[in-house]
């Protein structure tokens, strides 16, 4: 899925830009973060800089989506439609929670809602490339399974949101205040095992 920002110029040195955005972004947050320390990251000059992206805003939204965008994607993979849900959920299921407790989606995750007052189009684009990225790829996974007998679902969007927050049960609010490590893999496959377990034992054929 690629993502596109209004007002951003494509180039030779777009993706150094982005890889520096990056790096500044995530360690010192949207406000803090220097139009200068960036360039200097990115191995550019601040006209380059600005020659591809006009204001700080949309740098960091198109490095946001980018990322959420990619990581979406990668989790997303694992859904092969001719599987049953037995197979494929505890897939999308360990993939989801590698994305929301790692380091980089839990910083943009902050960033997005520490800005989303000021920037609302943070908040929009973060949702659109991620969380509703992998929502549509989960409903449309779910329709199937429900067309070949194996789920009983009347509404299939809402089932699609259940999952989901079944997934983050306890581990990602913890994360997300930072009242806990982030867990390790016994943990996470706990958490996804019931995950699983508990929807199809709501929705299973």
């Amino acid at each position: 899925m690629r993502t596109e920002t209004a007002g951003v110029r494509r180039g030779r040195k777009f993706e150094q830009v982005l890889d520096g955005a990056r790096a500044i972004f995530l360690r010192d947050g949207f406000e803090g973060a220097n139009v200068d320390e960036i360039a200097k990251a990115a191995g550019v000059s601040k006209a380059t800089l600005y020659s591809y992206f006009p204001d700080k805003r949309l740098l960091f939204m198109e490095m946001a989506s980018r990322q959420c965008a990619l990581q979406s994607e990668s989790a997303m993979t694992t859904i092969d439609p001719g599987q049953p849900p037995a197979v494929v959920l505890p897939l999308v299921a360990r993939s989801f929670l590698d994305f929301v407790l790692s380091d980089t989606g839990q910083r943009i995750f902050r960033i997005c809602i520490a800005e989303a007052d000021r920037f609302p189009d943070l908040g929009r684009q973060f949702y659109q490339t991620g969380p509703m990225f992998m929502h549509r790829k989960l409903t449309g996974y779910l329709e199937a399974a429900r067309a070949r007998g194996e789920l009983k679902v009347e509404d299939i969007e809402l089932a699609a949101d259940q999952f989901t927050e079944l997934c983050k049960a306890g581990i990602w609010i913890r994360a997300v205040f930072g009242v806990a490590a982030r867990p390790g893999p016994a943990e996470i496959t706990r958490v996804a095992d019931g995950a699983v377990a508990t929807f199809l034992a709501r929705y299973g054929a």
